[in-house]
């Protein structure tokens, strides 16, 4: 992990930019009198269309069937809050 104060980063951004995009681990930390301020570091990678929706749907797979009947759950919500309609 790298500190370099705000003034040292704006003279040596494009190196630092090539540091971070070579070494896909290394952080370069941005300091205001001594304060962190600011992290660079690489980009994550962008997930492939519909990676999410495949996993979840893969998650489905896993988890057991529902078992019983089927429960009506808003009508018994509505109920509960708002009594028996007559």
């Amino acid at each position: 992990m790298t500190r370099v104060s705000i003034s040292e980063a704006r003279r040596r951004l494009p190196q630092l930019v090539r540091q971070v995009k070579q070494d896909r681990g290394s952080v370069v930390q941005i300091t205001v009198r001594d304060e962190v301020v600011a992290e660079l570091r690489a980009a994550l990678p962008e997930p492939e269309p519909g990676a999410a929706a495949r996993a979840l749907l893969e998650l489905m797979k896993k988890l057991p069937k529902r078992r019983g009947p089927r429960r009506n759950i808003s009508g018994h919500v509505k109920e509960y809050l708002y009594g028996r309609k007559a």
